[in-house]
């Protein structure tokens, strides 16, 4: 039994109280997360055979039970709401499928000269954060322009204590070389002060007083400090025209804007902080055909904010559902009063109509991008004989130097093109493994993925189960992948292995099937070249993550691996006594003399190096 008449059923029971429900079909996968003030009051509402949208309509013909959570207040069911949405992705959900976290400026205070750099994630380092920024890009051209004009370090605290000249930032003028006493604590400390009044938006101040000083340097005939003291004004001047759209009146804002079209749509988001545009970001959720975009705004908002601190204003193109709810929810998150507005006239408007435009270009492009990719999915699986074009690709390769810090990547595409956010990368972490065995590598990551897989949807109906795996290789790679597969009891996964021609050329690559003739693409035809970028990302990938892998291996110490010893006091350390294998052989009284060291961490640490040994 679905529909109407299950519904109806549960109304007996149903309380008027606050709460969160889930609507479920015949398998038990959820099709609907929904918040109300009056749970009887708002499924009664589905209970009713007539008054719905086609889509709410179907969604009450697929329910065949319901689940339901009751909590104090409609603000607690709102957050619970949208929680469940993006751990469950029900299917009649608006549905944020890229939300990655934005990186910040920070100005690190744990050291005499601050470092400048670019943060993402958890704010526990002591110093001033400024952001977020749109991306990393934007993130890097701000810093790129702030080097310039005040001067300030980027280096690592381990960099900066072991620099006995100046490195090549001085020499080209992005640097004031703290590190070899070319500058004092004051001084410095000063030019640190101008970059934050600029990132808090008093630039005019810090132009002023670079003016003022390029006055008196030149009054005082000191024309290269006044030539140098220019540079940074014209450096600065670029830094603002670069922004863009710098309001006046919008101090602290976030504007979020939707265009839908064709049963798609798209959010732009522009970040305005200290009356500085610092980027944007375009979103496509997943929306249902007939989703009104007061009901997509609202969700995009409680899942947009879930991991994120909201600004202190919040600029609409639409009105959401209930903006008083999310405006108190956002408030509570934040400690301080956060305001939800759509704007109708003025410089919120204008800023409002700027970010509609860019959304509205942005789904234009997508769209003419997703038609060219339906296009290559279809050819693909015309070329390799599929029983309908790939919805989820995915592609595996290794990377590692004899065997040394071996990582193996998979990267996923669809029709959404590359789908970067599902990326995987994979230590390999067998032992016994013979250094280079790609066999061996292939066996552990497809082994691992697979099972997880089992494990969390063994139904496959979370869409994250490939239609086509790519296999970097030849027919050996292949026989290996299909008995990997079939040890597993999963057999009815199309795979193909690309290898290179007999020239080893890009363009006279071979296409291996299990238990079929290996052949080959014209040369200019475009699923080879797809195929081709497909290979190259994974390979791409899988480089990255490998040379992460090898970098953290290179900066690793025994020091590491001491309970209790963070990274201020491992900085402590190696300042003191020049190396950890210095640290290792030091007696317990010379670790004790170390300043942030106490008696019981200097006899830890004692203890764990004379233990070991």
């Amino acid at each position: 039994m679905t529909g109407y008449d299950v519904i109806q059923d549960y109304l007996k029971s149903l309380g008027s109280s606050p709460g969160v429900y889930r609507m479920l079909d015949e398998k038990g996968a959820v099709l609907y997360v929904g918040k109300a003030r009056n749970l009887k009051a708002r499924v009664s509402s589905y209970a009713r055979p007539t008054g719905h949208t086609p889509r709410i309509a179907r969604m009450i013909e697929d329910t065949a039970s319901m689940m339901f959570l009751t909590t104090k207040t409609e603000t607690e069911a709102l957050l619970l709401e949208q929680n469940l949405i993006k751990q469950l992705k029900p299917r009649y959900n608006v549905l944020l499928r890229d939300d990655k976290s934005f990186p910040n400026i920070l100005v690190a205070k744990e050291h005499d000269f601050p470092q400048i750099k670019k943060h993402r994630g958890r704010k526990s380092e002591k110093g001033t954060y400024f952001g977020p920024f749109a991306s990393a890009g934007a993130v890097n051209r701000t810093l790129n322009q702030l080097q310039k004009v005040f001067l300030l370090r980027n280096c690592t605290d381990a960099t900066f204590e072991g620099r006995t000249r100046p490195c090549l930032l001085y020499q080209i003028k992005r640097c004031s070389a703290p590190c070899v006493g070319y500058i004092d604590a004051t001084a410095y400390g000063d030019l640190v002060k101008d970059a934050e009044r600029f990132l808090q938006g008093k630039s005019t101040k810090v132009q002023a007083h670079l003016a003022a000083e390029m006055d008196a340097a030149s009054a005082a005939m000191e024309f290269e400090r006044a030539a140098a003291l220019r540079d940074r004004i014209r450096a600065l001047t670029q830094v603002q025209s670069n922004q863009g759209v710098n309001p006046q009146g919008v101090s602290e804002a976030d504007v979020i804007a939707l265009y839908s079209e064709g049963g798609q749509a798209c959010v732009q988001v522009f970040f305005i902080r200290a009356n500085q545009n610092w980027g944007n970001r375009d979103y496509y959720p997943r929306v249902v055909s007939g989703t009104e975009p007061a009901e997509v705004l609202q969700s995009f908002m409680g899942q947009f904010y879930g991991d994120k601190t909201p600004p202190r204003q919040i600029l609409l193109s639409h009105g959401i559902e209930d903006p008083d709810l999310m405006a108190e929810a956002l408030s509570a998150k934040a400690e301080r009063k956060v305001e939800i507005l759509v704007p109708q006239r003025g410089e919120k408007a204008e800023l409002i109509a700027n970010a509609t435009r860019n959304a509205r270009e942005s789904l234009a492009r997508k769209m003419s991008e997703t038609a060219t990719q339906g296009k290559l999915l279809k050819g693909l699986a015309g070329a390799f004989d599929l029983d309908a074009p790939p919805e989820r690709i995915e592609v595996y390769d290794n990377s590692h130097i004899q065997g040394t810090n071996a990582v193996g990547g998979m990267i996923v595409a669809g029709r959404d093109g590359f789908l970067k956010s599902q990326y995987r990368k994979f230590n390999i972490k067998n032992e016994d493994l013979t250094p280079g065995d790609d066999f061996g590598m292939m066996k552990e990551v497809l082994t691992r993925r697979f099972k997880r897989l089992l494990k969390e949807d063994p139904d496959r109906e979370s869409g994250a189960w490939p239609d086509l795996l790519l296999i970097d290789g030849g027919a050996g790679q292949v026989s290996a992948v299909h008995e990997i597969l079939a040890e597993l009891g999963v057999d009815d996964i199309d795979m193909v292995g690309v290898a290179k021609g007999v020239d080893r050329d890009a363009g006279k690559e071979e296409f291996h099937r299990t238990r079929k003739r290996p052949f080959a693409l014209r040369h200019n035809d475009p699923v080879l070249y797809f195929v081709q970028r497909l290979r190259d990302e994974a390979h791409r990938f899988a480089i990255g993550a490998h040379r992460q892998k090898r970098a953290k291996a290179v900066g690793a110490t025994p020091l590491d691996d001491v309970p209790g010893v963070g990274a201020t006091r491992k900085r402590a350390l190696l300042s003191h006594f020049g190396s950890a294998k210095a640290v290792s052989r030091a007696g317990l009284a010379d670790l004790k003399a170390v300043d942030g060291i106490s008696s019981t961490l200097a006899e830890s640490i004692y203890d764990f190096f004379h233990e070991k040994g």
